[in-house]
């Protein structure tokens, strides 16, 4: 391989797996990256004949430009999206397929008690494009609460909360009625702050007994997937993804067997449209019931 087709270093290793552009960037800043025994510098360039660990520990490379792997998980309430924890709880890596080269990068997380859609990619910037807050992706969670919210609180909710660490809105909120003491609604929001949804329910007195992410940007959670269970998108739905979020359109689908574990599953519908609504931030158009 010849000096013009070095690559740069942290493009590499986000192309490997390790975490974003921005994440190996910071990596070879704090001097815990080097090459060929020699501490890497923000800019280097390397070959495939280079040898290159992040903390001591050998890294395998990829420059190919094969399509990312992309897995819909279904997260059960009482999992954690860490691979550590002291607390010795169950985490949603444990359930993941192994992956050669590369490790599993969670796009976004879901805390412990709330279950429903996980992203997981083994690229880094596919990754760092669907969390980022600059692309406003949107997230879809059905929400059950105890009791049923007031007219003035469905239009406040789409308007400005404040929260301790800023305002917060949905885009849209959906009323899917309910029976007894709960019921059940329907939002959509594009942030990914921590508990978010949970904290803005909080602040107007209202008790959420039940949170599920139902849709993350295009990405719809399979109706047939079970708790617990995952499945890996195919390279072509991959490809409407990776253009999506406009990272490139040169990368080369790679067929893949299926895992014994995914081959029983079809990958959910992946849509970019939004849902109908019945209240959103850019209308006060009246709410209308619909029942489950």
């Amino acid at each position: 391989m010849t000096l013009h087709s070095a690559q740069k270093l942290h493009k590499i290793l986000a192309q490997s797996g390790l975490g974003s552009r921005r994440d190996m960037e910071k990596l070879i800043e704090e001097g815990r990256v080097s090459v060929n025994g020699v501490l890497a510098t923000i800019g280097s360039r390397i070959t495939p004949s280079d040898t290159v660990k992040v903390d001591r520990r050998i890294i395998k490379l990829n420059f190919s430009e094969d399509m990312p792997r992309v897995l819909l998980y279904y997260k059960p309430e009482g999992e954690i999206v860490s691979r550590d924890d002291p607390q010795g709880r169950d985490s949603v890596f444990s359930a993941l397929p192994r992956i050669r080269g590369g490790k599993w990068i969670n796009v976004g997380r879901l805390d412990f008690n709330t279950s429903g859609l996980l992203v997981f990619t083994n690229n880094g910037d596919l990754a760092n494009r669907l969390m980022h807050p600059s692309f406003e992706i949107e997230r879809e969670y059905a929400v059950r609460i105890v009791g049923e919210m007031a007219e003035e609180d469905l239009k406040r909710c789409c308007q400005e909360i404040m929260l301790d660490d800023g305002p917060a809105r949905f885009e849209w909120i959906r009323d899917m009625g309910g029976e007894g003491t709960n019921h059940w609604y329907q939002v959509g929001i594009k942030e990914g702050r921590n508990r978010e949804v949970r904290r803005m329910f909080e602040a107007m007195n209202l008790m959420v007994s039940r949170l599920l992410r139902t849709r993350y940007g295009m990405m719809q959670l399979p109706s047939r997937l079970k708790r617990g269970q995952f499945i890996e998108l195919k390279p072509e739905q991959v490809k409407q993804v990776v253009e999506w979020v406009g990272i490139t359109k040169s990368m080369r689908i790679k067929q893949r067997a299926p895992s014994p574990r995914d081959k029983s599953f079809t990958p959910g519908r992946i849509r970019s449209k939004r849902p109908a609504r019945e209240l959103s931030s850019q209308t006060n158009s009246s709410r209308r019931k619909t029942k489950t």
